[in-house]
Parts: C-alpha cells; sequence; structure tokens
C-alpha cells in the first residue's frame, strides 16, 4: 500500500522552544493511525504540519511530501487550494459557526472551493442523512447535543472527499457512549470512503482499534 504521507526529519520550534525533534513518520492510504503520548509532547503541532495548517522550521534533509506534493514547493496560495480540496480536519470543539445551520456549516469547505451551491446542499444533506442527522440539518449548533455537533464537523470535514481526515482530540469532549460511536464511524467512512485518518487522541480505546499506534514524547517517536 503506498504512502500518502512521508515525513523526514520534521522539526517545529517556536522562539527557543523546541516542540518537534527530527521525526521520521509515514502514513498509508485508507490507514487509521493514531498519535499518542502525555500532553506537551507535540502531537497536535505534528498533527498541524502534517496537514499544511502550520509550516516546519527549517532543517537540514528535512521533506514533507503529502499525497504526492512536495509541501516545500507549493505557494500560500496553492497549499489553501490543496487543503480545501484533499484535507478535511476535525477538532475537539467542533469549531462549528454558531450563527449558521448545520447544512450551512457543512457546506462552507465546498462553497470556498467554489462548488455549484446547490450541489453543495445536496452532497451536505446526504452526508447529513448518512450520519443520522436528517432531523437536525436546519438547527443551529446552540439547538445540537455535543455528539450531533461532532457529527456535524465530521461531516463538513468530508464535504470535500479528501483523501486524508486528520483529527485533533476529537471526542475529547464527548461522553463515552458518543466517543465510541464517534470512534466507530471513522471506520465504517475509512471503509467506505477509503480516505486514511491521523488522529491525536488520549482515548486508550480508540488508539486500540487504529490500525497503527505511534508515541510521541518530548517531541520525537517512541515507538
Amino acid at each position: 500500500m503506498q504512502d500518502i504521507i512521508r515525513a523526514r526529519n520534521l522539526s517545529k520550534s517556536f522562539g527557543s522552544l523546541t516542540v518537534l525533534k527530527s521525526v521520521d513518520l509515514t502514513v498509508k492510504a485508507s490507514e487509521v493511525l493514531a498519535i499518542v503520548g502525555p500532553s506537551g509532547a507535540g502531537k497536535s503541532t505534528l498533527l498541524q504540519l502534517l496537514g499544511t495548517l502550520d509550516k516546519p522550521s527549517a532543517a537540514a534533509n528535512s521533506e514533507l511530501i503529502v499525497l504526492g506534493n512536495d509541501l516545500s514547493k507549493m505557494t500560500t496560495k496553492a497549499m489553501a487550494h490543496f487543503r480545501n480540496q484533499r484535507l478535511g480536519f476535525i477538532f475537539q470543539f467542533h469549531e462549528l459557526l454558531p450563527e449558521f445551520t448545520a447544512l450551512e456549516n457543512v457546506c462552507l469547505p465546498a462553497w470556498i472551493g467554489k462548488t455549484d451551491t446547490q450541489e453543495a446542499e445536496n452532497s451536505a444533506i446526504a452526508l447529513l442523512e448518512t450520519l443520522g442527522l436528517q432531523d437536525r440539518i436546519h438547527h443551529k449548533p446552540a439547538e445540537l447535543s455535543g455528539g450531533e455537533q461532532q457529527r456535524v464537523a465530521v461531516a463538513r470535514a468530508l464535504i470535500n472527499q479528501p483523501d486524508i481526515i486528520f483529527a485533533d482530540e476529537p471526542s475529547g469532549n464527548l461522553d463515552s457512549d458518543n466517543a465510541q460511536q464517534l470512534h466507530q464511524l471513522f471506520f465504517e467512512l475509512r471503509d467506505q470512503l477509503k480516505c486514511a485518518f491521523v488522529i491525536v487522541t488520549h482515548n486508550e480505546l480508540l488508539a486500540e482499534q487504529a490500525d497503527r499506534t505511534i508515541v510521541l514524547q518530548d517531541g520525537q517517536i517512541r515507538a
């Protein structure tokens, strides 16, 4: 199975603080990879680098290839388009816009990508229905439960049919039942859509279910 992410000698510093130290990592197509480790280990920083939300610090012999693209050679505009079309993101606190309905929140990445309005809405409705939210389509986030909000966030991540979904503590704000349902959903979506998941998590059950788990400690991969 081919590598869709290849990182070599990846480092990140903020001033004098080094958060990641010469990380080497690969992710394969359709893989569910869990990244675990103590708080402050650099997990979220690594996820942001892999997901093009931040740039690594300059380092000799460093390389970051995502879906065949050398990110160091992409312009800011090209990277933004690449991120919108090929990558999806799920965060711990949903990051839904409170003034928008579930449907509108899901449509946002498609609208940003210049998808036809009706086409985007049709795709969003289909996703929301698939995720069991057919009766919540026109509700705003404040009218949804935590589990429902997170499923809206999952639909938003999927709207542009990404190859890779990056999730940062996606179940960290959910009770155990909703967390388990969300985890099961990830594996079902992977099987249906053939997309990869890279998930930062403290949830031991999710880490055990993943295809592969790496441990990050003090900015370096330990296992």
